[in-house]
């Protein structure tokens, strides 16, 4: 196994054992759930947004490694950013899990995008997919004002 694998994994590892953000964040302005019915994640994104910026973030619920991680590295990367800044880390992770050919990170998140890259190799495994982006697709649709969504 590389070094930058185990690395890799070591991170995911860490996020998964002591993850960043998590718990109920009240009050809270955006709130959804979300739930991967083929491996029974289950994830609840907490968003506080003032003149356009998300300025608190947090994540409850349970799931895999690669769910918790997930979730727990975007609320770091998430907090502070506008909800365009936001959109645009959700639709380049979605695209980095899924699509084998690497656009360049949006111009001004290159190292957010940078830090992601531990979890790239789900897309390797389709089913891993869907553990990986379930808190995004959670968060985007908190910034949306809709309720829940599925990974279905």
């Amino acid at each position: 196994m590389s070094d930058l694998r185990e690395l890799y994994q070591e991170v995911i590892l860490d996020h998964n054992r002591s993850p960043r953000n998590f718990g109920p964040l009240n009050p809270c302005d955006h709130k959804a759930d979300g739930h991967n019915p083929l491996c029974g994640d289950n994830v609840t994104v907490y968003l506080t947004v003032a003149d356009g910026v998300v300025t608190e973030v947090a994540f409850d619920g349970r799931g895999c490694a690669i769910s918790v991680a997930s979730a727990s590295m975007m609320t770091e990367l998430v907090k502070g950013k506008t909800i365009a800044d936001a959109e645009r880390l959700f639709d380049s992770f979605q695209h980095l899990c899924t699509d084998e050919t690497e656009p360049p990170a949006p111009a001004g998140l290159e190292d957010e995008m940078d830090s992601l890259q531990v979890l790239s190799g789900v897309r390797a495994f389709p089913m891993r997919v869907k553990c990986a982006t379930l808190a995004w697709h959670t968060m985007s649709a908190a910034l949306q004002d809709q309720q829940e969504v599925s990974t279905e």
